[in-house]
């Protein structure tokens, strides 16, 4: 093994980046650093990166997940998400999302542990929050990620992969009719004064009202 991992202590919000790290040396890494950790991966032209986010990174994290998943209840759309090590030997590349949802796939990877890109599609949207600088959208592209939302200094970033590229819209096709780069911003914000239950309440109320209003709409 090329690093004594277990001596190496990357301080919160700081980026370790090791060259020259062969595919062979990533899973091992992989391995030695093992799932239950609190550090994020990117790896790509042999270039690792291991991040360890901040403790607002983590609040927005969790909260704009939240509010995501409150919208796939309310428009009674099955999904399934979590933060996992998406790799591919053939593209010699490896990321771990802050956090990713299967809604159009949820049915083809349900009640699996593992997911396996040669087999299994990727996740339809990925979510960033880009408070250490770690949003890779060229691995997210060749990986093959449809939706990639980026959080980035108090702004929600929707884009839509087409051909092959990242392009940045106004709207989620899964609920276009839904103002999300409005309304996240808002609710994150309104969570540092009024706490998380209430914010949380507020946001499953105003949703209703949508899908109410405009219906349930999803590619």
């Amino acid at each position: 093994m090329l690093l004594a991992l277990e001596k190496i202590n990357v301080l919160e919000g700081q980026t370790l980046v090791i060259n020259d790290v062969d595919w062979k040396q990533f899973e091992q890494i992989l391995e030695e650093l093992g799932e239950k950790r609190n550090s994020r991966i990117a790896y790509h032209h042999n270039i690792l990166k291991i991040m360890t986010p901040s403790l607002e990174y983590e609040r927005d994290k969790v909260l704009i997940s939240t509010l995501l998943e409150i919208i796939l209840e309310e428009l009674d759309i099955d999904f399934c998400l979590g933060s996992t090590t998406f790799k591919s030997e053939i593209l010699q590349k490896g990321l771990e999302p802050d956090n990713c949802f299967y809604i159009q796939n949820e049915a083809k990877i349900r009640g699996k542990k593992r997911i396996d890109l040669t087999i299994d599609p990727p996740p339809d949207l990925a979510l960033e929050v880009d408070l250490t600088s770690r949003t890779y959208p060229h691995i997210y592209s060749a990986l093959g990620v449809p939706e990639l939302w980026r959080f980035e200094k108090g702004n929600l970033q929707i884009n839509v992969l087409k051909n092959g590229q990242y392009i940045e819209v106004e709207s989620s096709p899964i609920c276009p009719n839904i103002p999300l780069k409005n309304l996240i911003p808002e609710f994150l914000n309104q969570c540092k004064t009024q706490g998380r239950n209430k914010t949380v309440r507020a946001f499953r109320t105003l949703i209703k009202d949508y899908t109410i209003h405009n219906g349930k709409t999803i590619i």
